[in-house]
């Protein structure tokens, strides 16, 4: 697709943004995050030329923070502790609600997001350091909830790999969110805690259509990769979850029972769903994508969005944020519910035991052994 300014409708504040196709790359602008004294966008300078961007290649920088365990008190999560092996994700989902959070880097949530990342190599030693702490109680600790623990760059970097292996050394149970089939590498460490009642697997399959789901989530596995994952999953033993999400009304809705009859065949013991959520920056980048990809569908989709959402893009209440509100948001509840009933699939979550729990020994702890021993 060439470069062209459109017109994203007068319900936006963005008018003649200049979009800037890159393949493989979800968003189609790169505008500056709210934070910056500065804001840069591209824009139709109206000369008309041919000008074509360089192409976007991944960079990956070293983050070190002080903390690797993310403590939430939403009342409307399963978890009240995660873990973000990454920053930003390379997936480059046009819908991802993490996209706002790059623009606390200084970086733009649309093309910055999937394509400049960070890496937390001490992960694994932080995590470890954490879970010493004497006054530490186990819960179970949720990864790829922000971004996925299984994009590209995992296949070299290995973080989500030695999160595991401390986790599993530890006897600490863990949830898992992905949409790669790379979870099936690490099958060894997930069959063994499995057999203690330590790990829950889920897998988001948005879509079953190839064409849709390389447009909306370009670097992704293709939706029937990620069935066969969810099969290998089940078959070595590991709790599994197909997640329907996000719901886009408009667009991907019509598929809801198609998507879990695919997983009733792979074996899922657990599904659920998540309507589509548009804060910050998100509602510009998925109606630019929306507007470029399926301009048919755009002013449908959109008002079905605001019908869910008490007349905005987003609501972001409580309890409200995941399933939306008004009669078209309960239809697809309904909808969610009848299906698994039909296909005896359960929506209940699976407890993960927190009594096998085995604290890390200190550095010192260590140390002080040794010193007795000699």
């Amino acid at each position: 697709m060439e470069n062209r300014t459109q017109i994203i409708g007068m319900d936006t504040a963005r008018i003649g943004v200049q979009f800037d196709p890159q393949k493989g790359r979800g968003a189609l602008t790169n505008v500056s995050g709210r934070f910056e004294t500065v804001q840069r966008e591209a824009i139709d300078d109206g000369w008309d030329l041919d000008e074509q961007s360089e192409k976007l290649k991944t960079h990956v920088q070293v983050e070190h923070p002080k903390r690797i365990i993310t403590r939430n008190q939403s009342p409307d999560i399963s978890f009240d502790r995660s873990i973000n092996p990454y920053r930003g994700c390379e997936h480059g989902c046009s819908y991802c609600f993490a996209r706002p959070s790059h623009a606390y880097m200084g970086l733009s949530p649309g093309q910055d997001f999937e394509s400049r990342l960070f890496a937390k190599p001490d992960a694994a030693v932080l995590l470890e350091k954490e879970l010493a702490d004497p006054k530490y109680v186990p819960k179970v600790i949720a990864i790829g909830t922000n971004t996925d623990p299984y994009q590209p760059i995992e296949k070299t970097w290995r973080i989500t790999r030695s999160i595991l292996e401390v986790l599993e050394r530890t006897n600490h149970p863990v949830g898992i969110v992905t949409k790669s089939t790379m979870v099936t590498r690490d099958i060894d460490i997930l069959s063994r805690m499995a057999e203690k009642g330590l790990v829950k697997v889920a897998l988001s399959v948005t879509t079953m259509d190839k064409k849709l789901s390389r447009a909306m989530e370009p670097r992704a596995a293709s939706p029937g990769k990620r069935l066969e994952a969810l099969q290998a999953l089940h078959d070595a033993g590991i709790p599994t979850t197909m997640m329907v999400a996000p719901i886009i009304p408009g667009l991907n809705d019509s598929e809801i029972e198609r998507i879990l009859e695919a997983g009733k065949a792979v074996g899922i013991d657990q599904a659920g769903y998540v309507m589509l959520r548009l804060p910050l920056e998100v509602r510009d980048i998925f109606r630019e994508w929306l507007l470029a990809h399926y301009p048919d569908r755009y002013r449908h989709v959109m008002s079905l969005v605001k019908s869910m959402r008490d007349g905005k893009d987003y609501d972001a209440t409580w309890g409200r944020r995941m399933r939306g509100s008004g009669p078209y948001a309960w239809m697809i509840g309904r909808r969610f519910e009848k299906a698994c009933q039909r296909m005896k699939i359960g929506t209940k979550r699976v407890e993960l035991r927190t009594d096998l729990f085995t604290p890390p020994s200190k550095v010192d702890d260590q140390m002080s052994l040794f010193d007795i021993a000699c």
